[in-house]
């Protein structure tokens, strides 16, 4: 009875171990490098600890031919910027995506890769510029999706908050920065600050233009927002 016992709780553990999702988080920056990353890093971290999932840090763009990214559950582009994948790495991450991978972009993931098209889509938007970090208010627009449904509707809150161009037409929308509560925005009525799509690989796309300070990263609400971005874009 006792091997019984003892064989049935080594299963379970193998289980757990199998079930237990691995994620990337990846901060290569090529010129400008926020100083939240470490604190990016830390709170991802964090979240991976209470949710049960492996998290991986690599600042090494080498990563993406050096390793197997089909045994990712998701790769995190937190707070990337400029050009720093080559031709061979970009095709790797792009195979990655075409087999069922997952993405999710925070922040400067969106001045990453700029004349690379396909990322562009992948993203659903490029960064042209911000100005000086200031409050405003952020409109929820599916205040029942997971990834928002904990947040006051509206929220204001204090970041850098991103003008984009090519903004793609097929993005669920999570929310929009309203232009009239702060100075300096250049996308008028509709101005998108997080979204999702579903990859045409059978993945997910998810991104977040919030989380350039490093106040951020110990902010209630923002935090629960990119665990539940996580949660969402490893769903099953």
């Amino acid at each position: 009875m006792k091997l019984l016992l003892t064989v049935f709780i080594t299963l379970l553990f193998s289980i757990s171990l199998t079930a237990q999702k691995k994620v990337l988080i990846f901060h290569e920056t090529e010129d400008y490098r926020h100083e939240s990353i470490e604190d990016g890093i830390q709170a991802i971290q964090q979240i991976g600890d209470e949710n049960n999932f492996k998290t991986i840090v690599s600042r090494d763009s080498n990563f993406f031919t050096e390793n197997d990214l089909n045994s990712l559950d998701l790769i995190i582009f937190l707070n990337t910027e400029g050009d720093i994948l080559n031709m061979e790495e970009q095709t790797a991450f792009q195979n990655y995506m075409d087999s069922c991978g997952n993405f999710f972009g925070i922040h400067a993931a969106a001045d990453t890769e700029q004349d690379w098209f396909w990322y562009g889509e992948l993203v659903g938007a490029y960064f042209t510029g911000h100005p000086p970090i200031q409050e405003a208010v952020i409109n929820i627009k599916m205040p029942q999706h997971l990834t928002v449904e904990h947040l006051p509707e509206p929220w204001e809150r204090r970041d850098e908050w991103y003008n984009y161009e090519n903004i793609g037409s097929g993005l669920n929308i999570l929310m929009t920065v309203d232009e009239n509560s702060y100075e300096g925005g250049e996308n008028g009525d509709f101005h998108p600050i997080a979204w999702f799509q579903n990859y045409r690989g059978g993945g997910k796309s998810v991104y977040t233009g919030l989380g350039h300070t490093s106040e951020s990263y110990s902010e209630p609400n923002f935090l629960e927002h990119l665990s539940k971005c996580i949660e969402f874009a490893t769903m099953d």
